[in-house]
C-alpha cells in the first residue's frame, strides 16, 4: 500500500475538481483512477467539487464509472447542486429563468423550483440563474435581460470560469455567458455560487464533520480551486494537468513577494505535476 508524502500524511478527506484534474473532456488523465483508489485504500474519504453546472450528479457518477472510478451521487458537490441549495435558502418554490443545461435545471427542480422557459410575464420570474450553456441563443439573452430590467428577477451565477478544459485545449466557459448578461443589464450577479466562493467546500466540511486541517483540495485553477480552498482554511494542491502552469504560480508568488497588490490566497500549499506525486516513491 502506497504512503502519502509527509505534507499530506494527516489528510482524512480529499476534494477533487473534475475537469482538468480527473479528466479532460472524455479522456481520463493518466493514473487519476489509481490515485483515487489508493486514497480510498488508505481510508481517506474522496469527494468531488466541480464548477461545471451542465451535468447532473448522476451523469457524473456514470461518467466516472466509465473510467473505473466508482462513486455515489452524494460524493458530488457541483456548482449546480450548490446553487440549488443556496437559492432554496433564499426562496422556496421559486420561478426561475435559467441560462444553462441539464445539470442546473435538474438540481433546481429537485429542490421544488419551477424552471420557466419562456415567461409570459417577466414579473413572475424570481431569479435568473446563469451557467454554462452550449446552446445559448439571442432569445435567451433577451429574456434574461427583460426579467432583470423589466421584472424583479435577481441575477445569480453558478460560476464564472472563463474556459472549460477539453480533450484538445480549451472551450468557452460559463463566465462568457455571465459576462453577456452583465453587459446587457449593467448588473453583476448578486452572488456566484461556485468556486472561488468557499460555499461548496464549507458544505462538504459540514456534511463530513472532518476538520479543515485534515482536508485537502486538488484543483487545476488557482483563481477558483486554490482560492476557494484557502478561503475555507484547507490544504490546497495545484495540479498542473489542466489550466494552471508553473509560470502562472511563480508570477503570483513574485507579485506577493514584491508587495504588489495581490491576494495571497491564490498561492497553493503544494504544486504537483501529476496526482501520482502525492505518494512517496
Amino acid at each position: 500500500m502506497r504512503k502519502l508524502i509527509d505534507d499530506l500524511e494527516n489528510i482524512k478527506l480529499a476534494i477533487f475538481d473534475l475537469d482538468g484534474v480527473i479528466y479532460r473532456g472524455e479522456t481520463l488523465i493518466p493514473s487519476a483512477d489509481k490515485v483515487i483508489q489508493d486514497l480510498k485504500d488508505l481510508l481517506i474519504k474522496v469527494v468531488y467539487n466541480s464548477n461545471n453546472s451542465t451535468a447532473t450528479r448522476q451523469m457524473y457518477v456514470d461518467r466516472l464509472k466509465k473510467f473505473d472510478i466508482l462513486t455515489e451521487i452524494d460524493d458530488f458537490y457541483t456548482s449546480a447542486s450548490i446553487s440549488a441549495s443556496e437559492i432554496t435558502k433564499i426562496k422556496k418554490n421559486a420561478n426561475i429563468f435559467v441560462i444553462g443545461e441539464k445539470g442546473i435545471r435538474k438540481e433546481l427542480k429537485l429542490k421544488g423550483h419551477k424552471v420557466i422557459e419562456d415567461p409570459p410575464n417577466y414579473n413572475d420570474i424570481d431569479f435568473v440563474i446563469v451557467g454554462l450553456c452550449r446552446n445559448l441563443t439571442y432569445k435567451d439573452l433577451a429574456i434574461a435581460q427583460k426579467c432583470i430590467l423589466e421584472g424583479n428577477a435577481q441575477f445569480y451565477a453558478t460560476n464564472t470560469d472563463p474556459t472549460l478544459p477539453a480533450s484538445r485545449g480549451f472551450l468557452p466557459g460559463a463566465g462568457v455567458m455571465v459576462k453577456a448578461i452583465e453587459t446587457c443589464t449593467a448588473r453583476k450577479p448578486i452572488k456566484i455560487f461556485g468556486k472561488p466562493s468557499p460555499l461548496g467546500i464549507n458544505l462538504i466540511l459540514e456534511d463530513t464533520t472532518i476538520p479543515p486541517k485534515k482536508v485537502a483540495i486538488f484543483g487545476d485553477r488557482i483563481e477558483t480551486d486554490i482560492l476557494a480552498g484557502n478561503r475555507a482554511g484547507i490544504k490546497t494542491i495545484a495540479v498542473l494537468t489542466g489550466v494552471t502552469t508553473k509560470v502562472m504560480i511563480n508570477d503570483i508568488k513574485n507579485k506577493v513577494k514584491n508587495l504588489v497588490e495581490f491576494d495571497e490566497n491564490l498561492i497553493p500549499d503544494l504544486v504537483i505535476n501529476s496526482l501520482d506525486e502525492i505518494f512517496k516513491k
